[in-house]
């Protein structure tokens, strides 16, 4: 399996609406439940409606759509890294799914991807 490496600093934020998401960006996130409104986005659009935001975070993409029925993707990732004590924050779209970790822990997960024989670029 392949995970690429996308670049760039992202964001995790809290805001009142989408009203000020900036929609023409290649990478943004959102979630919406009774409870509040989600985005992960690249940390130079942070949306001026963010009531609270965790900066900090770098982001891997699983190269290819992913279909419905394919089972256990995210866990041996996930695992693999929980074993590292690496915390995740994990995104899933229609196509695939993308999983961001601190920055200042990047290279480490990078590694011990490497060293479980993903193909990471």
């Amino acid at each position: 399996m392949t995970i690429e490496c996308i670049n760039g600093l992202f964001s995790v934020c809290k805001t009142a609406d989408f009203s000020q998401v900036d929609w023409t960006d290649t990478f943004c996130f959102l979630a919406k439940t009774d409870e509040e409104c989600s985005v992960v986005c690249r940390t130079e659009r942070v949306p001026s409606n963010t009531i609270a935001r965790e900066d900090g975070w770098r982001c891997f993409r699983i190269q290819g759509a992913l279909d419905f029925s394919l089972v256990g993707i995210l866990a041996p990732i996930a695992s693999l890294l929980a074993a590292c004590r690496i915390s995740i924050f994990a995104v899933s779209t229609y196509n695939t799914d993308y999983l961001l970790v601190k920055n200042e822990q990047f290279d480490t997960a990078t590694a011990a991807l490497k060293q479980a024989g993903y193909s990471v670029r």
